[in-house]
C-alpha cells in the first residue's frame, strides 16, 4: 500500500524538536489525528529510537504540533500541542508544551497566516490544551522570522534570534489554581515511601517538586545517572501518581499512572557546584535554585519551560519546597536562575494577592527556534487506512 503525503515542517522550538501542522491539512474528526502524528513521529517503538519516524527516541523529541485560525478574540492563532509516547501508542494533550511555544509565532509569519509590517512581530497565540494566552516577540528580517543572532540557550548548540515569551495569567492551566490544593506545601503519603512534603502549582503546567535531600539525591543527578536508576524513578513516579490525585487532574492512582504528561515531577536543591552536560564546570555562585525534572518517566536534559515557570512561582511564595531551596532575592519580582543538566534557564515571574489568594501575572522566558525542514511528511497508508480508504481529500497517496 502507499503512503500518504502530508504538508508539515520540522522545527526547533527552544530545546525540543516538533513536526508542525496546519489544521486544515488534517482530518476534520480530529479522533483521526492520534493515528497520522503516531506513524509521522515513529510510535510505538519498544527500541525507543523512532528510527521509522521523525522522532528522536525522548520526550522532548517526540512532538506535533497544530497551527489553525483563532477562536478567541484575543489570539491571532490556534495551537494544540501534541505529546507522542515513544514506546505506547498515545498521544497525551493534556498539557502544553513551552519550548515549542516559541516556534508557533515564527511558523504563522513564515507561513503567512497573518500580516506584519517592521522589525519586530507580536503574535498572541491561544494554546488549546491549556486554554491559555501566550505572547511571542520577535525580529523580522526581510518579511520573515529572523533566525540569526546573539542569544545562545543551554542545550542548543550556536545562536540564535531570541524570542520572547509572556505567559499571560499561567494560574491554573491544567487544574484551574495556581494552587490546587490551596497550599504552598503539602504531605502526601506516598506507597512505598510514606509521607513526603512537596509543593504542587499549576502555572502553564500542572507540576510537583520534592527536596532531592528528602528522597535521598543530592540534586545534582545527571540525567544517565536517573536513567540507569529504576528504584529513583519509580519514588518520582510515585510521588507523580500521589500528587495527581492530590490536584484533582485524576481521581485514582490506576488513571493517574495512565495521565502521564501532568504533572510533571521534579526535584530541587540549593545552588551548588555542578558539571554540566558539556563537561563544563558550574558554580554555584552563578545560580539561585538547583532542579531536575521528570517528564513522562524520562530525565530532561534542560527543563521544560513550564515547569521551570512552575519553579519561579513557587520560589515566591514563602514555605513552598522550592521557596526554601533558592536563594533570597531582595528584589520579589527579581529573575531566578535555575541551573539544569544542561547550563541555566533565567526565568522572570510576577505574582500578587487577589481577593487573599495568590495570582500569577505572568511568566517570561527568551528562547531560540528554527524552520529546519519544509514539503511533506510521509505515513504508511496501511497505518491510517481508514483515511485512505476514504479518501479524505486531505492526503495525498505518493
Amino acid at each position: 500500500m502507499k503512503q500518504l503525503r502530508i504538508p508539515a515542517v520540522f522545527m526547533r522550538g527552544g530545546t525540543s524538536n516538533a513536526v508542525v501542522f496546519h489544521q486544515r491539512d488534517l482530518p476534520a474528526d480530529r479522533a483521526q489525528w492520534d493515528e497520522i502524528f503516531l506513524a509521522a513521529v515513529g510510535s510505538p517503538d519498544p527500541y525507543g529510537r523512532q528510527l521509522d519516524g521523525m522522532g528522536g527516541g525522548i520526550s522532548s523529541l517526540s512532538k506535533v504540533c497544530v497551527i489553525g485560525p483563532p477562536t478567541r478574540p484575543d489570539a491571532d492563532i490556534d495551537y494544540t500541542f501534541g505529546q507522542v509516547l515513544v514506546k505506547e501508542a498515545r498521544v497525551d494533550y493534556s498539557a502544553n508544551c513551552g519550548n515549542m511555544s516559541s516556534a508557533m509565532g515564527p511558523f504563522a509569519v513564515d507561513e503567512g497566516l497573518l500580516k506584519v509590517s517592521g522589525k519586530e512581530a507580536l503574535v498572541r497565540i491561544h494554546n488549546t490544551n491549556t486554554k491559555k494566552i501566550i505572547h511571542a516577540l520577535f525580529a523580522i528580517d526581510d518579511g520573515q522570522s529572523a533566525v540569526d543572532g546573539d542569544l545562545a540557550i543551554p542545550g542548543v548548540a550556536g545562536t540564535g534570534a531570541p524570542v520572547k515569551l509572556e505567559f499571560r495569567e499561567p494560574g491554573g492551566a491544567t487544574t484551574g489554581k495556581l494552587l490546587p490544593t490551596g497550599n504552598v506545601a503539602d504531605t502526601l503519603d506516598v506507597p512505598g515511601m510514606g509521607r513526603v512534603r512537596v509543593t504542587m502549582i499549576d502555572a502553564a503546567n500542572a507540576c510537583v517538586f520534592v527536596s532531592a535531600a528528602d528522597i535521598g539525591l543530592t540534586g545534582i543527578e545527571m540525567p544517565e545517572v536517573l536513567d540507569n536508576s529504576p528504584e529513583v524513578l519509580k519514588k518520582l513516579g510515585a510521588i507523580r501518581v500521589a500528587a495527581s490525585v492530590a490536584m484533582g487532574i485524576t481521581q485514582s492512582p490506576e488513571e493517574a499512572a495512565k495521565k502521564t504528561a501532568v504533572p510533571f515531577v521534579g526535584f530541587v536543591s540549593p545552588a551548588q557546584d555542578a558539571k554540566l552536560l558539556t563537561g563544563e564546570a558550574l558554580k554555584a555562585g552563578d545560580v539561585d535554585l538547583t532542579a531536575r525534572v521528570i517528564s513522562n518517566g524520562q530525565p530532561h536534559r534542560a527543563l521544560p519551560l513550564t515547569a521551570s515557570l512552575c519553579m519561579a512561582v513557587a520560589a515566591r511564595l514563602e514555605g513552598s519546597v522550592v521557596y526554601d531551596a533558592a536563594r533570597r532575592a531582595d528584589n520579589p519580582e527579581a529573575e531566578i536562575r535555575i541551573a539544569m543538566p544542561s547550563g541555566v534557564l533565567t526565568v522572570a515571574a510576577s505574582l500578587r494577592k487577589k481577593d487573599g489568594k495568590w495570582y500569577a501575572e505572568q511568566g517570561a522566558f527568551y528562547r531560540t527556534q528554527r524552520r529546519m525542514f519544509e514539503g511533506h511528511v510521509l505515513v504508511r497508508a496501511s497505518r491510517v487506512a481508514a483515511l485512505a480508504a476514504a479518501g479524505d481529500g486531505k492526503q495525498k497517496a505518493a
